[in-house]
């Protein structure tokens, strides 16, 4: 019994020194230990230590290299000697958490030490498994062939690893081959080099030929089970063929084939992936009748299929009914419905399921967090993220560097960028390893705010704190400092973003050509499109576009056309905005033919015209006095598929005014209302500019008081085209009631507003208005003088003037 203890106590000081807690009963007889394990593989223990107690310690051990440790320690004990489960066990162990050298070392140690071999097989397929997992394909394949070398021979199984790896790691010929060799060396193939091959042939977009291999399996004696049937069925669906897939499925279980929960769930994950939750639903209910109960996983895939179709409410429900089945709701569950639900802009909704996850005893990890503090501050709710934050830390959360950049970002885009700061001064001091995100936020948020020294400071705190700056950070200032007209700062910054080892991308030139042609610098903006091609840029047709509208500003017909064909050669295929803009170009500069020609090739080059297009060769026509052929373009709209704008009406309205064609005008008006387009002020301003032109007076008095009463305020001179007009045909009381309109409704010189008493702006303010008018020239002098003679004499004319006003909405 002495002697017992003795064995027990040197266990438990070599289990505490490896720092494990392993508990051995006290009157556990060394008698019994080796009894059942002193002979293992004709290796003779001592009572000291048994291969069991070093198998379980290396099992038991986290850190690789502290199992590795174990494992070198125990031969120093006297007539201890590794057997073939410790060396099988530290190989896992090395194997499954990357330590391959040192794994392959012991592979080395173990044949030299254990001479049988007729046993390696299942730790040469555990190597090969792990470097597999690991995407270490070529040194699995090396692993299979060294087997025979050592005379392991591989057997089915051995073949059926390195075939699943290969077809894991997409070397679909590689495995093909080597089911070949398999077949060449007499080596029957199983259910699982069945279930490989046709793995294979899903995953090449070959289902037909995995459906064949399945009605094959029979003839060479082998039944196919649930995942080999599942496997056809993801693969059919995935290639778009859902009725054959269905009747596959009900034709396993008609043979009384039923797939467990595990391989359900991977089949219900492939379709939910396709965008087929209501197919899954389907499966789900069939196989339900067969006995097979969904489990947590499968309602988790459920609902994240159902979130990212934008189903939330179907998945809500989908959640009461995962509880009537009392299965409990797990912290994955809820992170996809709050995901799903932050994704729809239904944060509030979010944060209800928040609080029903904590009051179901689920905690809420950083996911959870995270997600809800970035949905709020996507719906501009930023206040309520960092009260979130605040509660979160409350109850123990920590945050993360994510949780840091997604505030910082939300507050910048907010404007808030004193909280930016503070946030990120915070984040900082907790030692955070930040990353590249929450600088180029707070980057972002100082341009915006045209606080581009700042920004550049920033750029500078990045490099002196070891991060290094992208191309977006630069692109971001570049935007800043073309917004505040710096083109030439913008310009030397790419220089900085090169030294820094930032290419600049087709974003970088894009900003800095609109740049310089928003401040007309047209000829630095093209020189820019030939530096492009320098650093490997192609110019894109937001490239050319930009140049071509800068250029068509400038009135620069000829450049514009060199750099349209020069677009065009160069391969880059112009859209409807390029034609526009051409076209827009050439009417510019009178030459309406050359754009008329354009516009039909348009046609011809599968690019459709828009709107804008008509509109704007309408227009040009118009200018260019080809009014016949503008209508004839408006009326060829309703070919095209096209509907008129309000602009393209008012455009031919005011062509037709022009051309004191007021009646053609008017029935466009008309047609203009009936198709639902509002008129604006432009619209009865030119009208009631048109009727005054031809001595309409009735029709632009009407139409006057129609705009007035649609809340339309036209300008000045309109109100005095009409004066003049009613003042010619000696219709005063209704020219002066036009006066008080005017100034009931506030339009009238500065100097009026001065007067503070409302009795005496109310007398003072008609005159007032009149003679600003004179003085501008919008009066001709002698409706002045009548006005002012009417003003004087109010009281004769009053009550007619009273009931003119009225038609303008009163006093």
């Amino acid at each position: 019994m002495k002697a017992a203890c003795v064995v027990s106590r040197k266990k438990e000081a070599l289990l505490g020194q490896l720092g494990e807690i392993v508990f051995f009963p006290r009157d556990f007889s060394c008698s019994v230990l080796s009894k059942e394990n002193a002979e293992v593989k004709g290796t003779k223990l001592s009572p000291g230590f048994l291969p069991n107690h070093v198998v379980m310690v290396i099992k038991h051990k986290k850190d690789p290299l502290k199992a590795l440790e174990v494992f070198n320690s125990v031969v120093k004990e006297e007539g201890f000697k590794h057997t073939f489960s410790t060396y099988k066990a530290i190989i896992e162990k090395l194997g499954f958490h990357g330590e391959f050298e040192s794994m392959e070392k012991i592979l080395i140690e173990m044949r030299v030490d254990i001479h049988s071999s007729l046993s390696y097989e299942g730790i040469y397929i555990g190597v090969m498994k792990n470097y597999g997992r690991a995407g270490m394909v070529q040194e699995s394949v090396d692993t299979f062939e060294r087997m025979e070398f050592y005379d392991c021979k591989p057997t089915v199984r051995s073949y059926n690893t390195i075939m699943n790896i290969l077809v894991e790691n997409k070397c679909f010929n590689q495995a093909h081959k080597v089911y070949l060799r398999m077949r060449d060396k007499g080596i029957e193939p199983d259910v699982y080099t069945f279930a490989i091959r046709i793995k294979s042939f899903c995953r090449t977009n070959r289902a037909e030929a995995a459906l064949r291999l399945l009605r094959n399996m029979t003839e060479q004696g082998c039944k196919a089970n649930g995942v080999v049937y599942c496997t056809v069925f993801g693969g059919l669906y995935e290639e778009n063929k859902a009725d054959e897939a269905s009747n596959l499925f009900d034709k396993m279980l008609a043979e009384d084939i039923v797939p467990d929960v595990a391989t359900l769930n991977k089949l219900i994950h492939s379709v939910c992936k396709m965008g087929g939750v209501e197919e899954s639903n389907t499966l789900l209910e069939k196989v339900g009748s067969r006995g097979v109960s969904p489990n947590v996983f499968t309602y988790n895939i459920l609902i994240r299929g159902l979130c990212k179709k934008g189903k939330v409410q179907d998945a809500i429900t989908l959640l009461d009914g995962m509880v009537l089945m009392k299965l409990v709701p797990d912290v994955v569950t809820y992170n996809t419905l709050i995901s799903g639900l932050c994704k729809v802009h239904m944060v509030e909704e979010a944060e209800k399921f928040l609080r029903m996850m904590v009051r179901n005893g689920c905690t809420p990890d950083h996911f959870t967090y995270n997600t809800l503090i970035d949905g709020f501050c996507k719906a501009g709710m930023v206040q309520k993220a960092a009260d979130l934050l605040g509660d979160a830390i409350f109850k123990g959360f920590v945050p993360d560097p994510i949780t840091y950049s997604t505030l910082v970002n939300g507050f910048c885009e907010d404007g808030n960028l004193e909280r930016a700061m503070d946030l990120f001064k915070e984040a900082c001091s907790k030692n955070l390893i930040l990353d590249i995100t929450i600088y180029n936020a707070l980057i972002k948020g100082l341009s915006e705010k045209r606080l581009i020294p700042e920004a550049l400071q920033f750029v500078y705190k990045m490099l002196d704190n070891g991060y290094s700056p992208n191309i977006w950070t630069y692109n971001t200032i570049i935007n800043g400092l073309c917004k505040i007209s710096h083109v030439y700062d913008a310009n030397n910054l790419i220089d900085e973003a090169l030294r820094n080892g930032c290419t600049p991308d087709i974003f970088t030139f894009n900003t800095l050509i609109y740049g310089f042609c928003k401040a007309s610098k047209l000829y630095e903006a093209l020189e820019i499109v030939d530096r492009m091609q320098r650093y490997g840029v192609t110019p894109d047709v937001i490239t050319y576009n930009t140049v071509l509208n800068g250029l068509c500003k400038g009135r620069k017909v000829d450049e514009v056309l060199q750099v349209f064909n020069e677009m065009v050669n160069k391969g880059c295929i112009p859209n409807a905005i390029t034609y526009n803009i051409v076209i827009e170009s050439l009417c510019k500069g009178r030459r309406v033919k050359e754009a008329t020609e354009l516009f039909e090739k348009m046609l011809v080059e599968c690019c459709t015209p828009d709107v804008v297009s008509c509109s704007t060769l309408i227009h040009g026509l118009c200018r260019n006095g080809y009014l016949k052929d503008a209508f004839k373009l408006f009326r060829r709209m309703n070919e095209l598929n096209l509907v008129p704008t309000m602009a393209t009406y008012n455009i031919l309205i005011h062509a037709f005014c022009n051309k004191l064609k007021a009646h053609n005008a008017t029935k466009l008006f008309k047609e203009m209302i009936k198709r639902g387009c509002v008129p604006d002020v432009f619209t009865y301003s030119v009208l009631i500019d048109g009727f005054c032109k031809t001595g309409n007076v009735d029709a632009s008095y009407d139409f006057l008081i129609k705009m007035l009463n649609k809340e339309l305020i036209p300008h000045v001179v309109t109100f005095s085209r009409v004066i003049n007009c009613l003042c010619k045909n000696q219709r005063v009381e209704e020219a002066v009631g036009i006066i008080y309109a005017m100034v009931n409704k506030g339009i009238v010189p500065e100097a009026v507003k001065e007067i503070f008493e409302a009795d005496k702006r109310e007398v003072a303010a008609p005159k007032i208005l009149l003679e600003y008018m004179l003085q501008k020239g919008h009066l001709t002098y002698g409706a002045y003088e009548l006005l002012f003679k009417a003003l004087r004499e109010k009281k004769k004319y009053e009550s007619k003037i009273y009931s003119h006003s009225l038609a303008f909405g009163g006093f």
